[in-house]
């Protein structure tokens, strides 16, 4: 039993000449996708800056009211008058006379 691999066979054999129009070819191709990915990323870049400033200045009047707007703590402490803590229990008796 004899096998052939289509490798090895010697009618396929590229000359120099075929490694040479290879290797062009694969450094054209790799010029092309090299080239195509930069003009993506530029793409990208833009578009993502774009985006980023559209939001910014959607955005400006709400940043611009959280600005002014004062801290939840500052505005309890100045409600509550200090470090006091009211802790308990509410009855609320009606008296029969009065109406609801």
């Amino acid at each position: 039993m004899q096998i052939k691999y289509g490798l090895n066979s010697p009618a396929k054999s590229t000359g120099l000449l075929g490694k040479l129009v290879a290797l062009i070819a694969t450094v054209a191709t790799i010029a092309l996708v090299l080239m195509f990915s930069a003009v993506l990323f530029a793409i990208l870049l833009v578009v993502g800056t774009v985006a980023w400033a559209y939001l910014w200045w959607r955005t400006r009047e709400l940043r611009k009211q959280m600005r002014d707007f004062p801290p939840r703590k500052a505005e309890r402490e100045q409600n509550a008058g200090g470090d006091e803590v009211f802790e308990g229990e509410v009855i609320r008796v009606l008296d029969p006379g009065e109406g609801r």
